[in-house]
């Protein structure tokens, strides 16, 4: 009740309004039966857009953090995440990984659509990365076929860490169909699960047009982060007295220069290797 009021008349209708998404490929939408989205993943909206535009109840598998968050705002939070068609799972792997997919098809064996984004994460820098293989084993043991979304500027619209969107014309476009019947009583084999994988993270790479980067957006992530504390800390480092950046240093000597060769200061006494240039504890 509270997913169809949210979508029809509280939330769908204002975001439709003001964001005016444009849909290519809703013939591929099936109108009846189990089915899974698999969707790239650039924005926390993704999972706001995507629904509007369907007619049908789209679940989606959220992580659980979301439904956690202690005190009223975290109760609305999880209210909320329930009323837009939101499962919260643990993604912490092992047996949480197998509850998660228990989770999906039970939502397929209802026969309803069940969003997945194979990425696992948003995209860091709008590329696409490798997919995780739940979604083909998924796919096999629910039976159905899986329908490729493209989720177009919603990166754009409303980038990690920004609350608000911006407001500005988003794009969703559905791919045909992918049947992998073919491979059915194999969903314990990690070649076919991996085969299966790469097969519709192409079909995205074609439909969305992006970048495709073989390897996993979490490890790009923490890439990037080892990146910016390695930053961070020679930042840190060229603040402390005698540490000043190098762009700093020649600034200060060229200045030195400028001012012996005007005869205002006496030149400086160099420092030998064992000076203290750190600041003492009183």
């Amino acid at each position: 009740m509270l997913y169809w009021l949210l979508k029809t008349i509280v939330v769908g209708p204002i975001v439709k309004l003001l964001f005016r998404p444009w849909v290519e490929g809703a013939e591929n939408v099936p109108q009846e039966g189990p089915a899974i989205f698999a969707s790239n993943h650039l924005s926390f909206s993704d999972s706001i857009f995507l629904p509007l535009v369907v007619d049908r109840k789209v679940t989606f598998l959220a992580k659980s953090d979301y439904f956690n968050t202690p005190g009223l705002k975290g109760r609305l939070m999880a209210m909320f995440f329930k009323g837009v068609g939101q499962l919260p799972v643990d993604r912490s792997g092992g047996r949480a990984s197998e509850a998660a997919l228990r989770q999906g098809l039970s939502v397929l064996g209802r026969g309803d659509l069940l969003g997945i984004y194979p990425e696992g994460t948003r995209s860091p820098d709008g590329r696409l990365y490798r997919g995780r293989t739940g979604v083909a084993r998924m796919a096999l043991e629910g039976r159905v076929t899986v329908i490729p979304v493209a989720m177009i500027g919603t990166d754009q619209a409303q980038p990690t860490g920004q609350k608000i969107p911006t407001i500005m014309r988003i794009g969703i476009r559905f791919g045909r169909p992918l049947d992998f019947s073919r491979y059915e009583g194999m969903e314990d084999d990690r070649f076919v699960l991996r085969s299966i994988t790469d097969e519709i993270m192409y079909e995205l790479m074609e439909l969305s047009g992006q970048e495709y980067v073989d390897m996993y957006a979490t490890s790009q992530k923490q890439r990037l982060l080892r990146v910016a504390k390695s930053k961070a800390r020679e930042l840190q480092e060229a603040a402390l007295p005698g540490h000043a950046a190098k762009e700093l240093e020649e600034a200060l000597q060229l200045e030195a220069l400028q001012l012996e060769d005007d005869g205002s200061v006496p030149a400086p006494a160099p420092l030998d290797d064992e000076s203290d240039t750190q600041p003492r504890a009183s």
